[in-house]
């Protein structure tokens, strides 16, 4: 029997040498030059002309967007040990590069390849969309901001610790340990899971830290850090795991749990705190 679809995306992830650093990224140039289409564009398409104001109609919007914070965390977290964005992705920008180019002949095929008569149309990246207050780009610049101050504060990206305890094809669901923090993705379009049980390689109490359904990033709070949530870590074993505590699984959400006593559910309220992250101080192992 061949693997399943998050048993493919766990494996693509994680295979590389052991021991040899890599970098990882959810979208490279490659991807965003003339002929294919980023990320956000392939997940939302039209839509993101139409349907990006926050009070206008939502078409595939709700959709693109609460994946794509999921695709780029997923990424950060199981690809390697460093993450990069590129000119734009870290807000969902919708339209590729394509510098100026003339008409011209392959010299190995002497193939016609037109240009694009010179234009600087897309010779750019509209860094103006993420800041517009009414558009839904800020939502995904909001929670990349709060990832890249989680991996801050908690160093997870690098830290040797790395473990998939499970990737549930029915359920759609992959649950992950790195450094000391448990990320639970569920990819379902529909169902949501109470009482949920993930395991954990560490006792002890565990809160949400970072949600990717906090308002600011454009989700609903059906999974939020402010209710202040302290989940057990029971002793017996689960997916492989000596403990595990139980929680509710949102579609379309990931949330991230830390140890309790490193999280501050009203960190953002102060006066240098990250939007929607609740890390307690500077967190346990600030990289300056």
């Amino acid at each position: 029997m061949s693997p399943g679809r998050w048993a493919n995306i766990t494996h693509t992830l994680t295979n590389r040498r052991y021991a040899e650093p890599c970098v990882a990224y959810a979208e490279s140039h490659d991807q965003a030059l003339v002929g294919d289409k980023t990320i956000a564009f392939w997940l939302m398409d039209k839509d993101m002309y139409e349907c990006m104001s926050i009070d206008g109609p939502a078409g595939n919007t709700g959709r693109g967007v609460a994946l794509h914070k999921m695709i780029r965390l997923v990424t950060a977290v199981l690809g390697g040990e460093g993450y990069l964005n590129f000119m734009g992705n870290e807000f969902g920008h919708p339209e590729w590069i394509d510098f100026p180019r003339t008409d011209s002949y392959d010299t190995s095929t002497g193939q016609f390849v037109p240009g694009n008569g010179g234009s600087y149309d897309k010779c750019r990246r509209r860094w103006d969309l993420a800041d517009a207050e009414f558009l839904k780009y800020k939502f995904m610049q909001a929670f990349d901001r709060a990832m890249q101050h989680l991996d801050k504060a908690y160093g997870f990206i690098c830290a040797p610790h790395q473990w998939v305890s499970r990737k549930d094809e029915g359920d759609k669901l992959i649950v992950v340990e790195r450094g000391d923090l448990i990320f639970v993705f569920n990819f379902h379009p529909s169902n949501s899971y109470n009482d949920y049980r993930v395991g954990a390689y560490l006792p002890g109490q565990y809160k949400i830290v970072l949600s990717s359904d906090e308002p600011v990033f454009g989700g609903f709070s059906n999974i939020s850090k402010i209710n202040n949530v302290a989940y057990t870590a029971e002793e017996g074993n689960h997916d492989n795991r000596p403990y595990s505590f139980c929680c509710y699984a949102p579609s379309r959400t990931v949330a991230v749990y830390a140890p309790a006593d490193t999280v501050d559910a009203k960190a953002d309220s102060n006066e240098l705190g990250v939007p929607g992250l609740g890390v307690k101080g500077r967190g346990p192992y600030w990289q300056y």
